[in-house]
């Protein structure tokens, strides 16, 4: 537990400190990525790029669990 517990908070801090380089990739404008906007209405759905994290997210567990 004490093990897991360090290693989200490196992931975290890592996360944190890699902040500004992250908010430049284009995640969220991805083509697939679905916006509807109208006047006084604005519905935003990251399709593709929640398949993309997901891919992503489960490859990191795969490889760990090697």
């Amino acid at each position: 537990m004490q093990r897991a517990l360090i290693l989200i908070g490196l992931v975290i801090l890592a996360v944190g400190l890699a902040w500004p380089l992250i908010g430049k990739l284009p995640l969220g404008r991805l083509p697939g990525d679905i916006v509807i906007d109208r006047p006084g209405f604005k519905f935003f759905f990251p399709l593709t790029t929640g398949i993309l994290i997901s891919i992503v997210l489960s490859f990191i567990a795969w490889l760990f669990r090697k």
